[in-house]
């Protein structure tokens, strides 16, 4: 109806009123807040269910340089009018907004893309108003199909060229004006000319913009690409020795750089590596007994040497570390440290600032504790002591900056969940301002709901509960979690398979095949992948009943060799190269699960945004028994029928072959208990 668009633009420009007359026509009086009067400025195009939010807007959603995030929200309004929607963009520190449209789906659906090339704090919104050339377009296009009189239409069409053209500037105004002249030209079609696709364009940016909407404010924290894509590898620098009589040195690790990087690592993760305390030293397997050679825990942080800010004497000093952090570079292996907040009962803070630990009532310090057990060489700061604010936020801050002014820009926080949310995201952003490529992994096994709210206040990547899913349906069911709104636009899931901390039972009795399935389950369905050195190895023994290794090296060194009979070595090597040249499996997002007709096989698929080929990995969890079963290869994705042929690459074995028809077969031994398959690119 083309007067009625005419009457909506002119509507655009003046306030909505209803008066008195409109009231007493309504047959009563009504409560004050109900009133039309009241009710008509408010919204009438309505933007609901906005991806990505996080507590709309109070949180940050996560995001990688230049990878695109995608948009959607619900956008409609009363009755035929055409809409216009934009997501707009800017970097926390500007003015200025950058501006991409989205584009309309089936049922109210907006979609669209925001990318951001630049590291830090960024800002994006939702905007959406009537489109009143659009729809004055669409409808008189309708009506020249059927042959209706159009001149009232024409004559409407100029008004709103005429109004836009006092708004035009630059090719929009050249190209308006032009359509005026042409309407006034002997002999043209104005319908034509009002139908113009150049004119659409022109119209566009000219557009007022009647009954603007305008969504929250969603932050969203830029990182870079090893936020999503990582290898960790973590070792104890002191066991980088072939004599457990000699302490390893910095100097040591430099030497296993090579094999690390062979293996495919690129981040190789160190426990705490200042001075260790004396009191109350621990002795192996966590005894209260230690003798006059045992080297204690690294978590015993601080001794005469120095706290957080110094290295353990006996690893080296701080140039022999630093010449480490080169020499990992060139072997293209970033150094993570752990940043824990605690502290030795030797550690030079409690002489200097008593006030910031937690004394009992006779005067004792209060060791940490998770009861029933106690860590008699472990004292906690107390964030809330009266004298610990700001001295001791500030403090630890500074143990960050240091390390990041030396070139480590990758830290693993210990227990982060048992220190005050508030510091954490106080800190973060603070080293984060300075030091925009910082990245902090959350070692936080504890409830989801804290577990979530730490990477809400800022935490790039999170250890999680993969270590305890073992069954089809709970791989499925936690992969779909984090793959759904809201986790999945601020959690990064970190894979580790096994930690100095944890040796896991089904690691412990399935031998050999086991380890192999836990690796490919964690470099698969995760983009962050994590092994604690001896995994490859096939490590397993461990305290009876418990899962905690025997000989644990947290408390004393322990050497190993780079290969040794029945290692997964090469196996891993491999998964981190394909890892490597498959962009679908360098984050846990994507992943559609499919029918393997087995409860013993996980068979998923994942694609790379922008790419027609899709990755297929279908996993035995079953470390004992060859399983078979058949599968449904997802040929309709790939919009083929379900007789139809699709190429495909193995990608373990490097050979290529197709299949023909959806239903394969598949047999996964102990051996060999996972497949990799590219399908949709070139046999």
């Amino acid at each position: 109806m083309a007067s009625n668009t005419s009457a909506t633009a002119g509507r655009s420009r003046r306030a909505s009123v209803i008066d008195s007359s409109d009231r007493a026509r309504a047959g009563k009086a009504q409560p004050t807040s109900a009133r039309p009067a009241a009710a008509a400025p408010s919204a009438r195009i309505i933007i609901a269910d906005f991806s990505p939010s996080v507590d709309q807007g109070a949180f940050a959603a996560k995001a990688v340089v230049d990878d695109p995030i995608a948009i959607t929200a619900d956008i409609f309004t009363d009755g035929h009018e055409k809409l216009a929607a934009a997501v707009l963009t800017r970097a926390g520190d500007e003015d200025a907004w950058s501006f991409h449209p989205l584009v309309a789906q089936p049922n109210d659906v907006w979609v669209g893309e925001a990318s951001f090339s630049q590291l830090g704090r960024h800002q994006l919104k939702l905007q959406a108003w009537l489109d009143v050339w659009g729809g004055f377009v669409r409808d008189l296009a309708k009506k020249r199909d059927a042959s209706r009189d159009l001149v009232l239409d024409i004559m409407e069409g100029r008004q709103l060229l005429e109004a836009a053209q006092g708004r035009a500037t630059g090719a929009a105004a050249t190209v308006i004006a032009a359509a005026l002249a042409d309407l006034n030209a002997a002999g043209s079609d104005p319908a034509l000319v009002l139908l113009d696709d150049h004119l659409e364009a022109a119209m566009a940016t000219a557009n007022d913009r009647p009954f603007l909407a305008e969504s929250f404010i969603q932050p969203v924290e830029v990182e870079r690409r090893a936020a999503r894509f990582s290898s960790w590898y973590e070792l104890f620098p002191r066991s980088q020795t072939d004599d457990p009589a000699r302490h390893g040195t910095f100097t040591d690790v430099v030497a296993r750089l090579p094999h690390i990087a062979a293996m495919g690592f690129d981040t190789l993760y160190f426990p705490p590596i200042h001075p260790i305390g004396l009191s109350n030293r621990k002795g192996r397997n966590n005894t209260l007994t230690p003798g006059p050679d045992d080297v204690g825990s690294p978590y015993a942080i601080g001794a005469a040497e120095g706290g957080h800010t110094a290295v353990h004497p006996e690893l080296g000093t701080l140039e022999d570390f630093k010449a480490l952090l080169a020499a990992a570079a060139a072997q293209g292996l970033e150094i993570a440290l752990d940043f824990a907040i605690q502290c030795s009962p030797d550690h030079p803070w409690l002489k200097e600032h008593p006030g910031w630990f937690d004394w009992r009532p006779d005067g004792s310090l209060k060791y940490a504790e998770n009861p029933p057990k106690t860590y008699e060489d472990i004292v906690n700061v107390d964030f809330y002591a009266e004298a610990a604010a700001p001295g001791l936020w500030e403090a630890l801050r500074d143990v960050v900056l240091f390390w990041a002014d030396q070139g480590v820009k990758a830290f693993r926080v210990d227990n982060p969940h048992t220190k005050p949310l508030p510091f954490w995201q106080w800190m973060i952003a603070e080293v984060k301002a300075r030091h925009p490529d910082a990245l902090f992994l959350s070692e936080a096994f504890t409830r989801p709901k804290p577990m979530y709210h730490l990477a809400k206040v800022g935490f790039s990547q999170s250890y999680t509960y993969f270590t305890w899913r073992h069954t089809k349906a709970e791989f499925q069911a936690y992969l779909t979690e984090l793959n759904t709104a809201p986790a999945r636009d601020f959690f990064r899931p970190h894979f580790f398979v096994n930690t100095p901390d944890i040796d896991p039972y089904f690691l412990q009795t399935s031998g050999r095949p086991g380890f192999l399935i836990r690796a490919a389950l964690a470099a698969t369905l995760s983009g962050l992948f994590g092994v604690y050195a001896g995994f490859e190895l096939c490590e397993s023994a461990a305290l009876p009943g418990r899962e905690e290794y025997l000989d644990s090296e947290k408390y004393e060194i322990r050497p190993r060799p780079d290969r040794a009979p029945g290692d997964i070595v090469d196996e891993i090597t491999a998964l981190n190269r394909i890892r490597r040249e498959q962009p679908a499996l360098q984050t846990h997002l994507g992943v559609e699960f499919h029918n393997a007709f087995s409860d013993q096989v996980l068979y998923f698929s994942k694609v790379a945004p922008g790419r027609t080929d899709r990755i297929l990995v279908a996993i035995s969890l079953d470390p004992f028994t060859a399983r078979e079963t058949d599968f449904e290869v997802p040929l309709w994705l790939h919009g083929l029928q379900d007789w139809d042929g699709i190429a495909v690459e193995d990608l373990i074995e490097g050979h290529q072959f197709r299949w023909t028809g959806k239903f394969q077969h598949l047999r996964l031994t102990p051996e060999r208990p996972y497949a990799i398959w590219r399908i949709g690119g070139e046999a």
